[in-house]
């Protein structure tokens, strides 16, 4: 499928098609196991660590004003899901024997998949559902990722609504899975964010990207 291969060019952009001399490769396990022995969090990327860098400030705000109008959306519909920031990991579907997994900025899924991570670790694997919907927010060291190789692994998972914030080009790219590809629009200011799991949900990217902590939920019906 062309997905698959653009997922294996994408991943290769990202983090080179050759790895070093003396890289140590990881499998699942190991990586589920792993710890530097400080507070560093590591995706895992064809079977390489990768350290996720420091968010800024607004990357941190706005991760937690998505995260919190997703809450409060399902709150307001009585929806059995969750939305959980920075916590869980996704295996992706790349074909060779070193595993990949990313941790997206906000996973939104169903409650009970959520509580069934509660005696094991937050991830969920190739086997399993996918979420609902991912939320990516760009930084200058996660660009490439973001817009390639997540772009193609999260396109082959299934997953069926990714959104890409970047603040740097004061956009958010939404990601609508149609026939087996993600179909793109890209909105800025004013322009409202026509999220398919969340249909009545009022936000505009410009409101995103202020990342307005006084957020309370605003609707299409209220």
């Amino acid at each position: 499928m062309a997905a698959e291969w653009l997922l294996e060019a994408a991943v290769a952009l990202t983090i080179g098609s050759v790895p070093g001399p003396t890289a140590a490769r990881l499998s699942l396990a190991e990586y589920l196991k792993y710890s530097d022995g400080g507070d560093t969090r590591y995706e895992l990327v064809a079977g390489e660590l990768v350290p996720m860098a420091l968010p800024t400030g607004r990357h941190g705000q706005i991760v937690d004003f998505l995260n919190t109008a997703f809450r409060v959306e399902i709150r307001r519909q009585g929806l059995p899901w969750t939305s959980q920031p920075m916590a869980i990991g996704i295996q992706s579907p790349r074909g060779n024997r070193w595993d990949t997994v990313r941790i997206p900025d906000v996973v939104v899924l169903p409650l009970q998949q959520w509580q069934e991570m509660g005696s094991r670790e937050a991830l969920i694997r190739l086997e399993d559902p996918p979420p609902l919907l991912v939320v990516e927010v760009v930084s200058e060291s996660s660009r490439a990722a973001d817009y390639r190789a997540k772009r193609a692994e999260y396109c082959v998972l299934g997953i069926g609504e990714y959104w890409i914030v970047d603040p740097m080009e004061e956009k958010v790219s939404l990601l609508l899975l149609h026939e087996g590809w993600y179909d793109l629009l890209e909105l800025k200011g004013s322009e409202r964010v026509p999220s398919k799991v969340f249909a009545g949900l009022e936000l505009q990217a410009g409101e995103i990207l202020a990342a307005d902590l006084g957020y309370s939920g605003k609707t299409t019906g209220s």
